[in-house]
Formats: structure tokens, C-alpha cells, sequence
């Protein structure tokens, strides 16, 4: 599934109707944790540098300006997101212990409003997407480097708000 720029182009319009769009990024490939090393400090190898390139790329047609960008304190999140080349936060709710109900009230789900962007890892990633999905967690696998893209909306007005998914992408399909 491919968004298209022009079908994301009345972000004034999702703002007004107090809709959020939520993309989950996981960051791209890293070097393997040594033993009692600093998970932390993880770089991405040179195949996560290029991960990161291409899907930077492709998310940065796709994001309109004033996107909140929120990003786990991990040196391979860091690298991951730089490659967007736009302003982000550092935030560590996003950590690599972190829950979905933690990523989830980071980002306002379902109730914020606009484009947030949220980078970070496996499994509360994957869990984040079941949760909103209503799929069982251990069912949800972000890959490395890719992308779930979900917009909270309500079907009709006054519902109570739903999900709807609009783009999975991954950097070997850009």
C-alpha cells in the first residue's frame, strides 16, 4: 500500500477534525548487542544507514510540515531519524523497554491531533499496531526500518473514535 502526496495534501482539514495520524517507525538495522555492552549505543551497520536513507526519503514526500517527530534515546533511533533530516524530540517513553500504552500516550492516540511520528523498537511497536488494531500482540512484527502508518477516526460523527490503516511500508519496497 503507497500513499500518494496529493492524497495527504488537506492536513489543515485532519487538524480541524481532531483526527491524529500515527507512524510508527522501528529503527533501521544495528549492530548485534555485545555482551554487557550499552544497548544504547548500538550504531546502525551500513545496511541500516541506507534503511534509514530510504525511508527517510519516501516519509519526507509524505510528511507535511509541523509533523511532531518523538524518538526513543537510542543511539540507532537517533541515526535512524537523522537521515529525515527534520527537527525531532527525544523521548524516553520510547525506550527499548518500553510498553504501547507508553508510545500510545506519548503520541496522544487517538484523541491528539495531526502527524506524529514515533521511533523506536521491537515488540512495543509491533504491540502498539495490535493494540489499535484489536490483533493480538504477539502477532504484530515491525520489521526493521519500516513503517506502519494509522489515522484515528470516527466512522460517523459522534462515534466513538476507530483506526484505520493507510500505509505499511518498508525501505526495500521505496
Amino acid at each position: 500500500m503507497v500513499l500518494k502526496r496529493h492524497w495527504l495534501s488537506d492536513m489543515a482539514t485532519l487538524e480541524a477534525r481532531s483526527e491524529v495520524d500515527l507512524i510508527l517507525w522501528r529503527h533501521a538495522e544495528a549492530v548485534e548487542a555485545d555482551v554487557g555492552g550499552d544497548d544504547l549505543m548500538r550504531p546502525l551497520t551500513s545496511r541500516g544507514k541506507k534503511q534509514a536513507l530510504r525511508m527517510a526519503n519516501w516519509l519526507d514526500r509524505q510528511l507535511p510540515d509541523g509533523a511532531r517527530i518523538l524518538v526513543s534515546p537510542a543511539l540507532r533511533c537517533e541515526q535512524t531519524v537523522s537521515a529525515l533530516r527534520r527537527r525531532y524530540k527525544i523521548r524516553n517513553e520510547l525506550m527499548p523497554a518500553a510498553n504501547a500504552a507508553a508510545l500510545l500516550e506519548a503520541a496522544q492516540w487517538p484523541h491528539g491531533r495531526g502527524v506524529v511520528v514515533l521511533v523506536g523498537h521491537q515488540p512495543a511497536l509491533g504491540s502498539a499496531v495490535g493494540s489499535i488494531l484489536g490483533v493480538p500482540e504477539a502477532q504484530m512484527t515491525v520489521k526493521k526500518g519500516a513503517i506502519w502508518w494509522l489515522r484515528s477516526r470516527a466512522v460517523e460523527p459522534g462515534a466513538e473514535l476507530g483506526a484505520v490503516l493507510l500505509a505499511v511500508q518498508s525501505p526495500e519496497t521505496v
